[in-house]
């Protein structure tokens, strides 16, 4: 069995939407975007840190790794809920216990040399995740379309998305020293069946 990669996503909560929040999403999600961007600053100082501290021991140190697992998996919870793959208003830190959560593993070994030209390596998943930014705010525009009319959202739509913003964050993460595992083309974004009785995409 293949080894499971260090990041990946973590999704519960059900289908349901509400049609009130759906509607307004946009407009509901603004003081998290700009969160998100005020802690993308320190963020951006924290990755130049974490690259020279990784090349120099191998390993990334446990404070810059544990900061910047923590703001990849609030953008996590802030992509989700603006993109309807998830509902509940999400707190504004990176801490579990979200529909849909980032898991990062703890710091790992990694070759120097793959750490030296990381940025060369990670253009070709560079250029994939640029093509799923655009197909995610295509599904996202569909996603609040059908929540708004129906009040609940495709499973099989909100897998598509999840795979997205997985690859996303996995991409983030390879960038940003957290593993040096190359994100997964794996289908599975980790979205569970709906459970009986839970809504479904023919319900």
């Amino acid at each position: 069995m293949p080894t499971p990669h260090p990041v990946h996503l973590e999704v519960s909560g059900d289908l349901r939407r509400s049609r009130l929040t759906s509607f307004f999403r946009p407009i509901l999600a603004i003081p998290h975007l700009i969160w998100l961007s005020i802690w993308g600053i320190a963020a951006v100082f924290a990755v130049i840190a974490n690259w020279f501290a990784t090349l120099f021991a191998g390993r990334s140190p446990e404070g810059l790794h544990r900061f910047l697992a923590h703001y990849l998996a609030y953008a996590t919870k802030v992509f989700a809920y603006l993109h309807l793959l998830a509902e509940p208003f999400p707190a504004f830190d990176g801490r579990p216990g979200y529909e849909v959560a980032l898991v990062v593993a703890p710091p790992e070994r990694q070759n120097r040399a793959t750490v030296a030209f990381r940025l060369i390596l990670a253009i070709p998943v560079l250029i994939v995740m640029h093509v799923l930014t655009y197909l995610m705010g295509v599904l996202a525009l569909v996603s609040w379309v059908v929540s708004v009319v129906l009040g609940r959202l495709p499973h099989g739509l909100r897998s598509l998305g999840l795979w997205c913003l997985r690859f996303q964050q996995q991409t983030a993460a390879y960038t940003h020293l957290l593993t040096q595992r190359y994100p997964s083309f794996d289908v599975d974004g980790g979205d569970p069946a709906p459970a009986t009785g839970e809504l479904s995409p023919a319900s």
